[in-house]
């Protein structure tokens, strides 16, 4: 995994999440890709006060994020132990998804890494929108890291599955990567719908166990009472640094993006989330 963009707003957030991408690679070659995509409501904003008539609403907006940009990478330098990290400055004016897909596309990009608000507060959102889009839309794996977290060392990380799924190790590369990098041990906790899976249980482990070394199984069977308080509860109780899916349609984790359900019950993920795709 080499090729690493990073969206910013320039919140703490985001760049709560850069520093975090850059100490999960520490000891890893890495292109770091630092994007700030504009919006239009951008050329709203007292900010343009003074801008002389000669500059355009549009230049001077292009050129304000990559100063910012600049300063960030400026400060992330400084704290990098890490000289073979390479960072790139891109300013886009286009849709969100599209811009990130068009750069990804353009520059072989392996993971997006972002930051997120977690669900906090009285509207119970798991996740900011964008990130949720990100995670839905975009055409490579994204890695979300709530608001406040720090990077550990990623001893267990804990990977979210059904026995009715099928899996395929390039759907699982990223996880695979970082579960060698850091010599992680793999929890496998299989969400129960139904109790229709034994027939693919012996397939599903000898899968994970051909693929995957230091590689345990749970499971547990969830309601719309308890879905939430469960998984945290799981996380907490086996010490879990990261937790992971593979996106699918109908999936039980795609459902959890939905607002409705997250209103409902309040579900806080405070750790980091690698949400992979179907391909």
């Amino acid at each position: 995994m080499k090729n690493i963009l990073l969206p910013t707003d320039f919140s703490k957030n985001s760049i709560n999440a850069i520093n975090y991408a850059v100490n999960l690679f520490e000891h890893t070659t890495c292109h770091f890709y630092i994007i700030n995509i504009l919006k239009a409501s951008s050329f709203i904003t007292d900010d343009l006060i003074g801008v002389s008539s000669s500059a355009t609403i549009y230049n001077t907006l292009v050129d304000t994020a990559k100063k910012s940009i600049t300063n960030i990478i400026s400060q992330v330098k400084k704290s990098s132990k890490n000289k073979t990290h390479k960072f790139y400055s891109i300013v886009d004016y286009d849709n969100f998804i599209d811009a990130l897909n068009q750069t990804s596309k353009r520059h072989s990009i392996d993971l997006i890494i972002m930051g997120t608000k977690g669900a906090t507060g009285l509207e119970k959102v798991l996740f900011g929108s964008n990130t949720v889009h990100v995670m839905q839309r975009c055409d490579v794996p994204v890695l979300a890291i709530p608001s406040g977290c720090k990077f550990k060392q990623l001893y267990t990380i804990t990977f979210t599955s059904s026995f009715k799924s099928t899996y395929f190790i390039k759907q699982l590369k990223p996880l695979q990567y970082l579960v060698s990098l850091f010599n992680s041990k793999l929890k496998i906790l299989h969400i129960i719908e139904d109790y229709n899976f034994e027939e693919k249980r012996e397939n599903t482990i000898a899968f994970f166990n051909k693929h995957f070394k230091q590689t345990s199984f749970s499971s547990i069977a969830l309601n719309n009472e308890t879905n939430y308080n469960a998984i945290h509860n799981y996380v907490i109780d086996n010490n879990v640094q990261m937790i992971a899916m593979l996106s699918r349609k109908q999936s039980f984790f795609n459902r959890l993006f939905t607002r409705h359900s997250v209103e409902t019950l309040a579900f806080k993920i405070d750790i980091p989330f690698l949400v992979m795709h179907n391909i």
